[in-house]
């Protein structure tokens, strides 16, 4: 039987900091045509769920207010004309809001099968990073075996997913990262030159390495004009984030004189229909290394729902992969 209410984390006042989360009930989520809805036992923490607490990141229209873009359950129940997934079906889905909760409704076409022998902690920490990857690193930046990618905060949520899925493809990765200790956790998860930005410089590193071909910058501020410096002839910057600033001052005759290719993108505010391609594609081409162990879950942290508070705060702080709430 589904409850009318749920436990859920609300953010008190409606923006704040860590100790802003707070437990209480909501009503639980109707499922509507096209959905499910899966009863979360694990859910992931992402850079965004903090922003969005913080009160810069007002949700998309039509998403749930509450916090959480990735959890992993069993489904519950089913909306009209879903015919792929069967209640009680293992999933773990790319959600627009909701995660931190005992249930989320999401579109049917944005879930992805957890294997049996997966557990939901592990399953919850892969639907944001996996598809943030293939949308910026193999999409948009066209990484091909052979070529270099340039990766910051290597030790990230999406970081740890970058690594072994560029390894997965045949690339190779110069990763950075703060202090030897995160340095030394993404050599051991496969980097070919893990770079501790605070000893070295990683444009030397790269033109050492004869330039790279792509830099997914999630940094923003000083960093694009340096990831230019870092890239070859033909090479290619996705922004993916910008949690240092928005702005940016870069020369504009370097991008001109290497011919480089600079885009950038979102995930959460992309249509359902694209975000439904985005999943099918990561499915067929991204999954199956998930689903064989290439790549796996780097889990950092896992924290009961009920204190949220403290696993934003452990976010905040130093961490090497991904903090997971569960429930139940």
């Amino acid at each position: 039987m589904i409850p009318d209410q749920m436990l859920a984390i609300i953010v008190e006042g409606g923006r704040g900091g860590a100790a802003a989360l707070k437990p209480g009930r909501i009503a639980t989520p109707q499922v509507l045509q096209g959905e499910v809805l899966i009863r979360v036992h694990a859910a992931g923490v992402n850079r965004s769920d903090i922003i969005q607490r913080e009160g810069f990141y007002t949700p998309p229209a039509g998403t749930p207010n509450t916090l959480g873009l990735e959890a992993a359950g069993e489904v519950a129940a089913l909306g009209a004309g879903v015919t792929r997934w069967r209640l009680g079906d293992r999933v773990a889905a790319l959600l627009g809001g909701g995660g931190y909760a005992e249930y989320a409704a999401v579109d049917a076409r944005h879930v992805l099968p957890v294997p049996a022998d997966m557990d939901f902690i592990s399953a919850a920490g892969l639907p944001e990073t996996v598809i943030t990857i293939f949308a910026n690193v193999f999409e948009d930046g066209h990484l091909q075996a052979g070529q270099t990618l340039l990766l910051h905060g290597a030790t990230s949520g999406v970081g740890v997913s970058g690594i072994q899925m560029a390894k997965a493809a045949g690339a190779r990765v110069i990763a950075t990262s703060r202090g030897a200790a995160k340095a030394a956790a993404a050599e051991e998860l496969g980097a070919d030159r893990s770079v501790d930005v605070m000893a070295e410089d990683f444009v030397d590193v790269a033109k050492a390495e004869g330039g790279v071909d792509l830099v997914p910058d999630m940094v923003g501020g000083g960093y694009p004009q340096r990831d230019i410096e870092a890239l070859k002839f033909g090479g290619r910057l996705v922004m993916i984030a910008t949690q240092a600033n928005p702005m940016a001052e870069i020369n504009l005759l370097s991008v001109m004189i290497k011919r480089l290719i600079i885009t950038g993108s979102t995930l959460r505010s992309r249509p359902a229909e694209e975000k439904a391609r985005l999943v099918r594609a990561v499915e067929e081409a991204a999954w199956p290394w998930v689903l064989d162990g290439t790549v796996r879950s780097i889990v950092d942290r896992v924290f009961p729902l009920t204190d949220a508070a403290a696993a934003h705060a452990h976010m905040e702080e130093a961490h090497v992969g991904k903090v997971i709430l569960t429930i139940g």
